[in-house]
């Protein structure tokens, strides 16, 4: 039998993985138990407040993932230019390699979870949490306006992954990368 941990981990990681190619509102409760192979019960016995508080959790999982692997990019780069390329080539391999279904986890929530507050307030706060290690990364390097230029990099990339997700094409997240390259030069 499955821990109770094991089973809500495995309800949010669903629960991750069809909201970033299905949207808030084109995910239903009873795909993530279905997907998720789970015990019909366990979906509201681990989130008894529902698929609102089903979705702000799993925004926020997948923020910290993402926060991670950003971070490391950053870390692991000799300079932000490269660190920027090293997102955008990941993202654009995800999105390629899963025949443009999966987007952004938290963009795509976020387009289409207008009306519940709680939802939204996850995606801001996921997309504070991502601005932030850009932000830091990019001052560590001596850039100037940090917090700017981290605005403008999230914007470009969540803006083309929308674009090349419609596209079917990764070129709009490249071009991001290629473009940007420039400004994070140190001043």
């Amino acid at each position: 039998m499955a821990r109770r941990t094991d089973t809500r981990d495995r309800t949010l990681r669903t629960a991750v993985d069809l909201f970033r190619t299905r949207g808030y509102h084109g995910t239903g409760v009873n795909q993530v138990i279905s997907e998720g192979k789970l015990p019909k019960g366990s979906l509201y016995f681990h989130f008894p407040e529902g698929k609102e508080q089903l979705a702000a959790e799993a925004v926020a999982l997948a923020a910290a993932e993402v926060c991670g692997w950003v971070d490391v990019a950053f870390t692991e780069t000799p300079d932000p230019a490269t660190a920027l390329s090293v997102i955008t080539e990941t993202l654009a391999t995800e999105l390629a390699d899963s025949d443009f279904q999966r987007g952004c986890p938290i963009g795509t929530v976020a387009h289409d979870a207008g009306g519940s507050d709680r939802v939204r307030q996850a995606c801001a706060d996921a997309f504070t949490s991502w601005h932030g290690v850009i932000s830091a990364h990019l001052g560590r390097h001596g850039l100037a306006e940090p917090d700017a230029l981290a605005t403008a990099i999230l914007a470009a990339i969540e803006g083309a992954q929308l674009v090349a997700r419609s596209q079917r094409d990764v070129a709009p997240l490249r071009a991001v990368a290629t473009m940007l390259a420039p400004l994070l030069k140190r001043n």
